[in-house]
This record gives structure tokens, C-alpha cells and sequence, in this order.
């Protein structure tokens, strides 16, 4: 099983919707047996909140749901526990490797980095564009998803 996570600032918009968008993705697909996926924030600003409504919303019009998800930390112990830990923009980068005390493996990365267009995924807390971001997030889970697969890169057990 790979066990991924994804990473924002606070845990309730960008990275729910990335965990919440593979997972359909790889059901979809028929790997969900394949993957272990969980999303964190590197703040603690908004630890135990549940899911922005505006994330709620935009995966709501895809039949995704979030229920019973509320943002949790990252913590130093999640870079043995997870195999990828993929951050929204490269400020979530920074604050991962902070918390995490570096990333000597090469497990964490930007999710559009696996994409044909490597760039950051817009806070939608700020621009109030849950659209762009989910569009944003589709195009990085395919692209990480894609990738995984090609390169053989599931850690299956």
C-alpha cells in the first residue's frame, strides 16, 4: 500500500480537496485497496475545524464528500509513515521540511510538480476561487496518480 499526504497551510481547503479527489480518483480506477491517503496542515490555526464550506461545496457538485473530516498537524513522525508528502504551493514545502526536519528520501514535493505545468495551487481561503483550485488539484492528483503508476512508484505489501 502507498501511503500519501497531502499538505496546505490549515488543512481545510487545498489539502482535504487533494485527499478527498485521489481517493475518488483511484476508486474510480478500481486501485483504492492500493493507497492510504490523508491530508495535514503545517499551522495549528485551524486544527479540529471541519472542511471550508466552500471546499464542502465544490467537491459536493462531483458527489465527493468530506464528511468526518477535521484538519490535524503535520508532525515529524508522518515522514516514516507516509511514502509521498506532497505540498500545495512551495511555501507548504518550506513549513514540511521545518516540521519534518528535512527530507533526505526526496518524498516531498509540490503536487503540480507532477504535472506538464509545475506551479502553485492558489489558496482559496484568499482568492475565493474553489473552481480553479479544484481544477488545480484534478490536474496535480491525475498527474500523481499517472506518475505513481508509470514508475512503478506503489509500495505494495
Amino acid at each position: 500500500m502507498t501511503n500519501i499526504l497531502f499538505v496546505c497551510l490549515g488543512n481545510i481547503c487545498r489539502s482535504p480537496m487533494a485527499e478527498f479527489v485521489f481517493r475518488d480518483l483511484v476508486q474510480q480506477r478500481g486501485l483504492g485497496e492500493r493507497f492510504h491517503v490523508a491530508s495535514a496542515a503545517t499551522s495549528a490555526e485551524e486544527l479540529g475545524n471541519p472542511v471550508h464550506p466552500g471546499t464542502r461545496k465544490r467537491l459536493a457538485q462531483e458527489g465527493i464528500s468530506t464528511w468526518g473530516k477535521t484538519a490535524v498537524q503535520l508532525c515529524r513522525r508522518d515522514y516514516q509513515k507516509y511514502h509521498w508528502l506532497i505540498g500545495m504551493e512551495q511555501r507548504n514545502v518550506s513549513g514540511m521540511l521545518r516540521i519534518l526536519g528535512g527530507d533526505p528520501e526526496g518524498k516531498v514535493r509540490r503536487l503540480l510538480d507532477f504535472t506538464d505545468s509545475p506551479r502553485d495551487i492558489a489558496d482559496p481561503w484568499y482568492t475565493g476561487n474553489f473552481d480553479r483550485t479544484y481544477e488545480d488539484i484534478l490536474e496535480g492528483c491525475r498527474g500523481l496518480l499517472d506518475y505513481l503508476l508509470k514508475e512503478g512508484a506503489t509500495h505494495e505489501q
